[in-house]
């Protein structure tokens, strides 16, 4: 499932793009339409760069003391 969250993203930027050349066209409220293409920008480009990023040991360092 963690695989499919950037290409979901992605195709809701492009649904968002669209919806947003329909808002250029004054057929809807750029209002609406320019949050969700932030919103779904911001999602795409989060999922793709927090892949693979260092979430820390687990137990920290009290944990492994042997005393």
């Amino acid at each position: 499932m963690k695989d499919m969250l950037p290409v979901l993203f992605f195709t809701l930027t492009l649904v968002a793009l669209f919806l947003n050349l329909l808002g250029l066209m004054n057929l809807i409220p750029l209002y609406v339409t320019l949050p969700l293409l932030f919103i779904s920008i911001f999602l795409t480009l989060h999922s793709f760069t927090h892949r693979n990023a260092y979430r820390g040991m687990k137990g920290g360092v009290r944990a492994r003391k042997s005393n």
